[in-house]
């Protein structure tokens, strides 16, 4: 069972792939199409603002989440 997919992404000119539940991919995607933005404009966005610790994938998970929690407030 595939728990996980792998996404190509292209941040500032630099390909790059993510590996993320199709959950959250497909909630990353609704995010970025909500704020009227390619997943490559978000994606850098979340990159920019992670800490150099943070995966980039771990990253975009918490931006999901905080973004469904702030609507649940």
């Amino acid at each position: 069972m595939k728990i996980q997919n792998k996404h190509s992404l292209n941040l500032r000119g630099h390909q790059t792939s993510v590996s993320l539940e199709p959950q959250f991919w497909h909630a990353f995607k609704y995010i970025a199409d909500q704020k009227k933005i390619g997943i490559n404009a978000l994606a850098s966005e979340i990159d920019e603002g992670r800490v150099p610790q943070a995966g980039l994938a771990s990253s975009i998970r918490l931006y999901v989440l905080t973004h469904y929690q702030k609507q649940a407030t």
